[in-house]
């Protein structure tokens, strides 16, 4: 999903709440527009986009995280019904 479709779906109040995984990608396009103007600017984006790439590694873990707890919870109910 682009930037501007977001942007317009929740300005027009079409849209359910973004998923994390819209806001990091939101953020991603955000850095690469960035042009920096000195060498202590690139850095920041660098530096920017390696802690974009951490977030999404331990929002990926998270997931896997909540996933197999789900798949246990729902076992564990199968078994107590």
């Amino acid at each position: 999903m682009d930037l501007r479709r977001m942007t317009r779906e929740f300005l027009m109040g079409e849209s359910r709440a973004p998923s994390l995984g819209s806001y990091l990608q939101a953020i991603s396009e955000v850095l690469q527009t960035i042009t920096p103007r000195s060498q202590t600017d690139r850095r920041r984006v660098e530096m920017a986009t390696s802690s974009l790439r951490e977030v999404r590694r331990y929002t990926r873990r998270l997931q896997e995280r909540v996933n197999v707890l789900e798949e246990q919870v729902k076992i564990l109910e199968e078994s107590k019904g």
